[in-house]
C-alpha cells in the first residue's frame, strides 16, 4: 500500500489593512458629525478666597442700605391713569390701571434721609467711589408699590452698582 504524503495547508493570513482603514472612517465620520453641547447659561458662584492655594486675606465690605418709605402724609391719591375718566379718583371695583398724584416717598442711606432722588444718587455715588465691591441692599417698607423702588434702582446702577439685594418688610 502506498502511503499518502501529507501536503501542509497553506496558512492564510488575515489582513488588517482593510479593518483598520474602516475604522479610522468610522472615527473620522463620528468626529465631524459630532455636535458639542452648548452651555445655555454662565453659572455663577462666588469662591472663598481665605482658603485653597492662592488664599488671600479676605477683606470684609459693609453693604450699603437704602430704605425706600412712604410717610401716610405723602401717600398721595389714586387717580385713573388712562381713558376718559384720567386723571379722577380711582375706583377699586374697575379694574382700571391707576397712577398717583402728590406721592412723595423718602429715601434713607444710613444715617441721612432725602426726598430727593438726584441727592440719593450722589450719596450712591460717593459710597461706591469708597469700596465698589460693597453690594446694595435695598428695603422697601410698607406701602410702597414697584414704582417707588425701580427708580433707586436705576439709581443704584447708574451709580455703579453691580450687586443689588431686595428686602420687602412691613411696618
Amino acid at each position: 500500500m502506498k502511503k499518502k504524503r501529507l501536503v501542509p495547508l497553506p496558512v492564510e493570513r488575515l489582513e488588517l489593512t482593510p479593518m483598520i482603514d474602516v475604522t479610522f472612517l468610522l472615527l473620522v465620520f463620528f468626529l465631524l458629525t459630532l455636535r458639542f453641547k452648548t452651555l445655555e447659561g454662565k453659572l455663577e458662584a462666588t469662591l472663598p478666597r481665605d482658603a485653597g492655594v492662592r488664599a488671600t486675606q479676605r477683606s470684609i465690605c459693609c453693604p450699603v442700605e437704602v430704605i425706600v418709605r412712604v410717610p401716610e402724609e405723602r401717600a398721595g391719591e389714586r387717580v385713573y391713569a388712562s381713558g376718559p375718566d384720567a386723571g379722577e379718583p380711582w375706583d377699586p371695583a374697575s379694574g382700571r390701571r391707576f397712577r398717583f398724584v402728590g406721592r412723595a416717598p423718602q429715601y434713607t442711606l444710613g444715617p441721612r434721609r432725602t426726598g430727593d432722588l438726584e441727592e440719593l444718587t450722589g450719596w450712591m455715588r460717593n459710597l461706591w467711589r469708597k469700596d465698589p465691591a460693597a453690594p446694595l441692599h435695598l428695603r422697601a417698607r410698607g406701602g410702597t408699590v414697584y414704582g417707588d423702588v425701580v427708580p433707586v434702582l436705576d439709581a443704584a446702577v447708574a451709580a455703579g452698582f453691580a450687586s443689588v439685594r431686595f428686602a420687602g418688610e412691613l411696618d
